[in-house]
Formats: C-alpha cells, structure tokens, sequence
C-alpha cells in the first residue's frame, strides 16, 4: 500500500501520513460497546445445557457450607448476593441460599469467534452479566466483536453473531462487543450520528454506483466485517469513495454475515457443496482425548472416531494463532470427562453432569468444520477488495470531522434511554430504567 493516500476530489482534500492513518476506528464508526461478560466462575457456562441443569440441582439442593464452596464466591458474588434479574429472563431476585428458585433454561451463547456454547442465565450466578446486552438481545439484533488476531489468521478480524456473545477472545485479550442496534426492535443503529447520510450522498446515487440497500446499518456492518483489518489499537475500518467499492465490499460482507451467524435472521445455513460436505466414517467415542488430521486422506481424527472429508484450510484455519478445531475440541473432551474448561481436574460443579460426547456435538463439529472451510474460501474476495481498497482514494478521518460525524457525542457511546422498560429488581422490587 502506498505510503500517502489523498481522498477524492470533493472530500476536503484529506491527505492522510500512513495508511492506517486514513482508516476510521472501528470505535468511532460503532460508538457503544460494552466489554466481554465476566461470569467469576467456570461451571456456569459450557458446552453441555444438560449438564448445566445438573450442575444448578446440585448447588440448589446443597447444604450451606457445601453450597458456598460449590458456587466458588467470588467478591461480587455469593450465595447471599441480591441483584436485579436478567433483563428478558424470568429467574428469581432472592438471596440464592434462601431461595434458588427453579432452574433457568439456559441460553445459547456465542463463545469466542466460533464456539457455540450455554449459559445458565440468572444475575445472581453471573459476577458481571452486562444486562445493557440483555436489554438490546431481541431478534432484530446482531452483535459485532473484537477478537485479537495474529499474522497467520486467514479470516476476517471481527466476528459477527446474532447470539449474545461473551466477548471471550482466543488471543488473551477480551474484546469490546459492539451491538448493531441500541434499542429493541432493531431501532437506533449504534453508528456514529450522520455516518449513513454521508455514505448515502457520497456513495449512492447520481451516478455514485452502490444500491440504495446498501447504506442500511446492516449494510455498513456488513462493510466492517469485510473490509476492517486489525490494529493494536483496535480494528480500523476503511471507507472507499467509490460507490462500486463499496458496493462489492458489502455484498461480500453479506456473505460473511451469513456463515459467521450459520443462517441466522432468515439466512440460509451454510453448506459444502455435494462431494465435499465432511461425513462421519468412524464413530467418535464416548470420551476421546486426542484430536489430530490425516492431510492425506483430509480426515480429522477423534479419538478413534473419523471424519472426512475435512479440507486442510478449515484445520488450519485460527484466531489469535490459535486452532479454531483443536480449541472448540479441547472444550468438549474435557467436558466429557467431568473436567475444568482447561482440562484440568476439577472438584466444585465443574465436574458435575459429564455424559460423554453426546451426538449434538457431532452434528455441530460438522458445521463447524462447514463454516471454516467456507469462511476460508472468501480468502481470494477479501484480497480483491483489499486490492481495491488500496488502488482508490478513501474517506478519511478528515474528513467524516469536515462533515461534523466525528467526533461523536459522547451520548453515542452510552446505553440509549429505556424509560419506561420495567425490570424485577433485588428481593422482587420494580424499577423504572
């Protein structure tokens, strides 16, 4: 990429010093973020929902002393902790020792980049829930989030999901979530004030060359999962000034959209085409332990279990320079065997409820398998657009500032207003929020 890039004529004459320098934070693009959910303890979330409800049964029905050493306190949370409920979850506000209440269902998450996992969804389990998220979680939203990459990563540097996602980066590093819309109902896009407005003028119409469809806020997410690239200060997102441009750079983020979220909001689920949709040839055991790939007959090997084919590109695929395949594996086996999320031995409710490998984890490590090897695919895509990126003039930072979209109020960046919204709070009082 050239060092120095000038915007278009009409733009204000933006000259920008480098070429991260006439990319626009992702920050400034998507003002509200919240952070990554902290639960306090491992045994409240995992791969296995039934597993969950044996693990609630036993700490529900526990003596006192017992009881507090299973649910692993920690200083914002105990046994004894009163706080609101979950917005959108019916669980109970008592004091758990007094009164635990029945078991929630619990909820399917989005864990890291590409692990589908469960939580059990009750504030009085849940050290830092985030109810901000639970408030704007409805069917019309969708959720962008940070994850820290590395040189090898062949995919894109955010994720998208219309799950609630727990923020949990394989890189070490938690990343900001960044919902699409800060009401429910998919209402008030989170971008910054007057972002669509002057993509719509400059990008669209009178010749411009990008559809009316897209400078919808899905349309600018879209955008930003195709075209953002990493930073060490966060991703940062370059805009075209092409109408052309912009219009190839969404219409691949569709695409995007569709695999990360596995055909969500009425998308179709993705799918190899016939011939290389992976099968499994060897049953996978009840508990395996290791996880290995023959390159040569493509098959990923599962204990002594056998699934083929398995393109390399989808076992070679990773975030933050870790194995997508060997970490959602590793996960799962040591669930299997009544173990911690790390693998190591467990001895509160971590080890509680393990039954194996049961088959719905199979049918979710061939999609898994599915969406990787698809993902990967939309390697040569993403490089053309890269390419076109780097051989046109941008919207700089100067000048979104010219056209008064930066800087953005510092209202943008809080939770919008939900007067009005009722919520149960500690020990069955009602607020207004």
């Amino acid at each position: 990429m050239a060092a120095r890039r000038t915007a278009a004529a009409g733009s204000g004459g933006d000259t920008e010093s480098s070429p991260l320098d006439a990319f626009v934070p992702l920050d400034e693009l998507m003002p509200w973020s919240v952070r990554p959910l902290r639960t306090g303890r491992a045994w409240v979330s995992g791969p296995d929902p039934v597993a969950l409800r044996a693990r609630w049964e036993r700490l529900a029905g526990a003596e006192a002393a017992e009881q507090e050493r299973l649910f692993a306190p920690t200083r914002s949370r105990t046994p004894r902790t009163s706080v609101a409920a979950l917005p959108g979850q019916s669980t109970g506000t008592a004091r758990f020792a007094r009164d635990p209440g029945p078991c929630p269902d619990p909820v399917r998450i989005l864990h890291g980049p590409y692990d589908e996992q469960w939580l059990l969804p009750d504030h009085r389990l849940i050290d830092a829930a985030r109810p901000e998220l639970w408030r704007v979680a409805d069917g019309q939203q969708l959720f962008a989030v940070e994850h820290g990459s590395a040189p090898e990563d062949t995919g894109p540097a955010l994720s998208v999901t219309a799950l609630l996602p727990d923020g949990y980066s394989p890189a070490g590093r938690p990343g900001r979530i960044r919902p699409l819309h800060r009401r429910p109902g998919g209402t008030e896009p989170n971008l910054a004030p007057g972002l669509l407005d002057l993509l719509r003028r400059r990008l669209g119409g009178s010749g411009g060359g990008a559809e009316p469809d897209a400078f919808t806020p899905e349309a600018v997410l879209a955008w930003i999962l195709a075209a953002a690239r990493p930073s060490a200060t966060g991703p940062r997102v370059p805009l075209p000034a092409d109408g052309a441009v912009w219009s190839q750079g969404v219409a691949l983020g569709r695409e995007l959209l569709r695999l990360q979220s596995r055909g969500a909001r009425g998308g179709e689920r993705p799918r190899l085409p016939g011939g290389r949709r992976p099968y499994v040839r060897a049953a996978i055991p009840a508990r395996p332990t290791e996880l290995s790939y023959d390159a040569g007959d493509e098959a990923l090997i599962v204990g002594d279990g056998r699934i083929s084919p398995v393109p390399a590109e989808a076992w070679e695929f990773t975030v933050g320079g870790v194995r997508v395949l060997e970490l959602w594996f590793g996960r799962r086996a040591a669930a299997a065997a009544g173990r911690g999320p790390d693998g190591a031995a467990a001895d509160g409710l971590d080890a509680v409820g393990a039954r194996g490998w049961p088959r719905e984890w199979t049918s979710e490590l061939l999609e898994l398998i599915t969406v990787l090897a698809l993902l990967d695919g939309t390697a040569g895509p993403r490089k053309e657009l890269r390419g076109a990126l780097e051989a046109g003039p941008l919207i700089g930072p100067a000048e979104l500032r010219a056209a008064g979209v930066l800087p953005v109020p510092a209202s943008a960046r809080r939770p919008a207003s939900v007067l009005g919204h009722q919520e149960e709070g500690p020990e069955g009082q009602f607020a207004l929020l």
